[in-house]
């Protein structure tokens, strides 16, 4: 597997032009073993004390800002910026793993001649090789801006697609696992082939399993009479407006319902709070991956209006936290 470049020496070069005596570091849960190591080298360097944030990391949009703000800077590895914070540089985890021979095994795989392109930022440098093999095969490449919470064209992030809403036939996603092309297909209703670097393969990526679990929660959610409404309290996620809305949707349908405000979501800590089911406006990715460790069904905004009778069920979307 291919290693991550997180561009140690820009962040030494800051902390010298900065003359930082205390820095913090921040790092997603892959990368974590490398912290160590890294708090070793800043400080042999630059004679600055390191602090390492130990708390869970998902994302741009979850900045320690306890650790930010007991610190002259405070780096934060892995992700592209997102939002404004005063003393906060977003060191960006790049892969060096080659895409070529992934996106040449996905060419047979596509039926069409205008082809969407999605990364996530660990491979978004890489796109322009990727649109020339694409090109090589005789097929045309659209890369989506995408919205303001997204910082280069083509990248999607867990919360946000609007990068692959493009004038495209098809998509291809180049990069691991399967939760940001199934993302992809079910806010775009396009077909969508994933193109894995690390494994060398590509995959179409067939939602119906994912639509019809997500349905399943929908259904056991509709006997539900006590629903918790989850707000992050993280700076990315913090949606209280929306919290408030769905509350008073809650009440309009003669369910009760309360809003739980915290930082980090987990099973363990929503178990004391008694709800037949909860309903989350924090990060998007926790009611999809966490869902089967959950004692209650955990849905979407979108599924909570589906298990209410606002909207359909059988009209599952993606949610996702969008700046225009």
């Amino acid at each position: 597997m291919g290693q991550f470049d997180l561009d140690v020496e820009r962040v030494i070069r800051i902390i010298k032009e900065r003359n930082c005596k205390k820095v913090g570091l921040q790092f997603p849960e892959g990368l974590k073993r490398r912290a160590p190591g890294i708090a070793r080298e800043i400080e042999e360097k630059t004679g600055a004390d390191v602090v390492i944030s130990g708390n869970p990391c998902f994302g741009a949009c979850d900045v320690d800002t306890v650790v930010a703000g007991s610190v002259d800077v405070l780096f934060h590895f892995g992700h592209a910026g997102m939002g404004k914070h005063d003393n906060v540089v977003f060191i960006e985890a790049r892969s060096n793993v080659d895409i070529v021979t992934a996106v040449r095994k996905a060419i047979p795989l596509l039926k069409t001649g205008r082809i969407g392109l999605i990364t996530t930022v660990q491979h978004v440098h890489k796109l322009d090789e990727a649109c020339a093999v694409l090109k090589e095969h005789g097929k045309e490449c659209v890369v989506g801006k995408g919205d303001k919470r997204v910082a280069y064209p083509g990248q999607v992030l867990g919360c946000n697609f609007s990068a692959a809403r493009v004038d495209c036939d098809e998509i291809l996603y180049i990069g691991s696992g399967f939760f940001h092309p199934i993302g992809a297909a079910i806010a775009t209703g396009k077909r969508v082939i994933a193109a894995d670097p690390y494994l060398n393969q590509a995959v179409e990526v067939a939602p119906e399993k994912f639509l019809r679990k997500r349905g399943g929660y929908i259904a056991k959610a509709m006997e539900a009479n006590v629903f918790g409404i989850i707000v992050s309290t993280k700076s990315g996620q913090k949606r209280m407006e929306l919290a408030l809305e769905l509350k008073a949707l809650a009440q309009k349908h003669g369910k009760k319902s309360f809003i739980i405000e915290m930082d980090l979501v987990t099973p363990e800590q929503l178990l004391a709070f008694k709800a037949d089911a909860y309903v989350n406006t924090a990060c998007p990715r926790i009611t999809i991956d966490d869902a089967g460790r959950f004692h209650a069904p955990v849905l979407t905004p979108q599924e909570f209006e589906s298990a209410l009778g606002e909207r359909g069920c059988g009209n599952i979307v993606m949610d996702e936290i969008v700046q225009n």
